[in-house]
Parts: C-alpha cells; sequence; structure tokens
C-alpha cells in the first residue's frame, strides 16, 4: 500500500492510500474535521469523518501532478511510468503550487 500526508496549507488534513487491490482512500485527520470542517482540500471532498473512496485517483490529485514536458521530465528522472498516479503524486507534489501537498509515508512510518 501507498500512502501520503496531505496537508492544506500548514495543517495536516488527511491521507490519501492507493490499496494493493488497486483502489485509492482519502480520509481527512479526525482533528482537521473537528479543527477545520470549512477548510476542504476540494470542492468535490468537503471535509467529512467519511472516507473518499475511488477505483481511481480522484480528480482533485490527478491536477496537482504534472502535465506535458513537465511530466515528461518527471517520469525520466524518477523512473516513475507515466501511467503510475499515485507514484508520481508522491514524487512530484510535496511542494505543489497552491495550498495542497502530498508528502509520501514510508511502510515504516507512523501517521
Amino acid at each position: 500500500m501507498r500512502q501520503g500526508k496531505v496537508y492544506y496549507k500548514e495543517h495536516f488534513a488527511g491521507i490519501v492510500k492507493e490499496t494493493d487491490e488497486g483502489e485509492y482512500i482519502f480520509q481527512y485527520d479526525t482533528n482537521y474535521v473537528k479543527l477545520h470542517p470549512n477548510e476542504f482540500i476540494s470542492f468535490t471532498m468537503p471535509v467529512t469523518d467519511k472516507p473518499y473512496v475511488d477505483k481511481r485517483l480522484f480528480p482533485f490529485f490527478e491536477g496537482l501532478i504534472p502535465e506535458g514536458w513537465l511530466l515528461d521530465i518527471a517520469s525520466k528522472n524518477w523512473k516513475i511510468n507515466q501511467n503510475d498516479r499515485m507514484g508520481l503524486l508522491l514524487a512530484c507534489c510535496k511542494n505543489c503550487i497552491g495550498a495542497v501537498s502530498v508528502i509520501p509515508i514510508q511502510e515504516n512510518d507512523e501517521k
């Protein structure tokens, strides 16, 4: 399972995961839900205590991944297939333009 910590501004907002079965899950952190109920990361993903689950990477996170020549450079430098959307999200979106960033969680890291 691959996963990343999602930050909104400087606040830890939740975790995005790709399961071994190929499902994608985004879950807001319980403290974030309590402290920032109106600070959603996307209009399509309002703050809730229920997980978002889909067979494809959520469009909001897809939008964070570089495109065009920048995608070519990123995939060549990190040797990541351009179809590996979660791999690209974790490699390229640590310091995105905008309010959201995604920091990879290593398998031995804790939340």
